[in-house]
């Protein structure tokens, strides 16, 4: 998986490197504010990349005792900063737009070259963003689809920039560049505070997916012998599950018995769970569990 992940983010650092590098230089050359924020954002896109890049090195480490579960959970960091990264790029647009609308000096129209530099810009996020999404499904990792959903904001970041570029030369109001500018900000800090609240919930120990109590439930009542699953806890761990359970069994059971009846249940969890990083089962005697605190019942 680290491999994969590394590799997608090399892929995407050097296709947001050129990009980035197009769009700036274009922007200056033919006057469009609005390109140049666009370039500005795949510039945070390169930075993205990297911290990718050095989380999956991270990612790959052996649990020790410090660690005990492993450093996966470097990825929820890692999506934490990017959206951090992204929400910044986003709040300097949004500042150039509304400087360059109330500039009182004359607006030169952009040129002709903006508009081709962006259209190629959009095929590439498109190629771009499903790839990251492919690779991060495929891995089960968050943060190479949060790379992609934010690839295809790119693309519609992209997209607005065009059809600002287009309008104002139908138009003949250079002024339209700058409007683009800040609309197309504003979609970025939005896109930066989703992907900030979305990865709380792996930091916070919970799941997206709460269906998967009622996946373990119905894993558990195939079991023969097996009653009341309580105190069910999941949580996140490098977008797998972290699952723990009680559950009430004959309390005459054999050492042996109870073993094999918690590993039934852990296999039926998993055929019904794929996305499984451990599972825990602890069996005690029918009407002898404690009051709920927490968990799920």
């Amino acid at each position: 998986m680290e491999k994969q992940i590394v590799r997608a983010s090399y892929v995407s650092t050097i296709g947001n490197g050129v990009l980035a590098a197009a769009k700036i230089v274009t922007g200056f050359v033919s006057g469009s504010i609005a390109v140049i924020g666009d370039g500005i954002d795949s510039a945070s896109d390169v930075a993205i990349s990297i911290v990718m890049i050095a989380t999956a090195k991270i990612m790959g480490k052996k649990p020790n005792r410090k660690y005990a579960y492993g450093y996966a959970k470097a990825e929820s960091i890692a999506t934490k900063i990017l959206s951090m990264v992204i929400f910044f790029a986003g709040a300097e647009m949004f500042i150039s737009g509304i400087k360059s609308l109330f500039s009182e000096g004359q607006r030169p129209m952009p040129g002709m070259i903006a508009i081709y530099v962006t259209a190629a810009s959009i095929i590439c996020k498109l190629l771009l963003s499903l790839y990251q999404t492919k690779v991060g499904k495929k891995t089960g990792s968050q943060m190479l689809i949060a790379n992609g959903i934010n690839m295809r904001n790119d693309m519609i970041i992209s997209l607005s920039v065009l059809a600002g570029l287009f309008f104002s030369f139908i138009l003949g109001m250079p002024v339209l560049d700058s409007v683009t500018a800040i609309i197309v900000s504003c979609f970025i800090i939005w896109s930066a505070i989703r992907i900030f609240m979305d990865s709380n919930v792996e930091l916070m120990d919970g799941v997206k997916d709460v269906s998967v109590y009622q996946k373990i439930v119905d894993a558990t009542a195939k079991v023969e012998g097996v009653s009341h699953p309580h105190r069910i806890r999941s949580r996140s761990i490098g977008g797998k599950y972290m699952i723990t359970l009680d559950v009430e069994a004959d309390g005459n059971l054999t050492l042996s018995q109870a073993h094999s009846m918690a590993n039934r249940i852990e296999e039926n969890i998993r055929q019904s769970i794929p996305e499984v990083y451990d599972i825990v089962v602890h069996i005690e005697p029918f009407g002898t569990h404690p009051e709920d605190v927490f968990g799920v019942s």
